[in-house]
């Protein structure tokens, strides 16, 4: 069927088949929009994420973690400083924002400033940083790692520094230990009771 024309064609758009669907529909009550705008005025909790923007609070809570390696003279000082977002609420999150490393060894400290500058930049940017620790943790001396108190090898100092972030982590709930099996908490239950029998021999 042809249709003629007589004005001038100002637009067109091309009618489918949800038009003709919404057309037919039976019109919504008023009382069923202004519930549906009464919900979606009903104000919500604003939890705040960790993103660049946050602007740093005058007073920052942080832990120091001592260094002592044979691969310097003098210890060095690991500061992790934690900001508190959503604090006093149910979504409160204590989150690692700055990074500080101090020595009176001069012998580390380009690539040591380097290294908390980026690792700094990471915190602040958010999303998931527990990335950090297994990037470092991999990092190996090709002079050779050494041994740290208590008989744990360490293959570099950034190793160690790997070693610090993930017990800070851990210790603000970001990181968690895995869930041991039954196979595992057998053979550590078997292996406890061994020790302990030769250690009565021994008495």
């Amino acid at each position: 069927m042809a249709v003629k024309i007589d004005k001038k064609i100002k637009g067109y758009a091309v009618v489918t088949a949800e038009d003709k669907a919404r057309e037919a529909a039976p019109p919504v009550p008023a009382a069923s929009i202004d519930r549906a705008t009464a919900e979606a005025d009903v104000p919500v909790d604003n939890i705040i994420h960790m993103h660049e923007r946050i602007e740093r609070p005058d007073v920052l809570i942080g832990s120091t973690y001592k260094i002592k390696s044979p691969l310097v003279e003098h210890a060095m000082y690991v500061t992790l400083n934690d900001i508190v977002l959503n604090a006093g609420t149910e979504h409160e999150l204590r989150r690692p924002f700055e990074i500080f490393v101090n020595s009176k060894s001069m012998e580390h400290f380009q690539w040591i400033v380097a290294l908390t500058r980026i690792m700094s930049a990471v915190f602040r940017k958010g999303g998931d940083v527990t990335f950090l620790v297994d990037e470092m943790k991999a990092v190996f001396d090709p002079k050779g790692g050494y041994f740290k108190a208590g008989g744990v090898y360490m293959p570099s100092l950034v190793a160690e520094l790997g070693y610090i972030v993930e017990e800070h982590m851990k210790s603000i709930g970001l990181l968690h230990d895995p869930e041991m099996s039954d196979h595992q908490r057998a053979l550590i239950n078997e292996k406890r009771k061994q020790y302990e029998e030769r250690s009565k021999k021994m008495k």
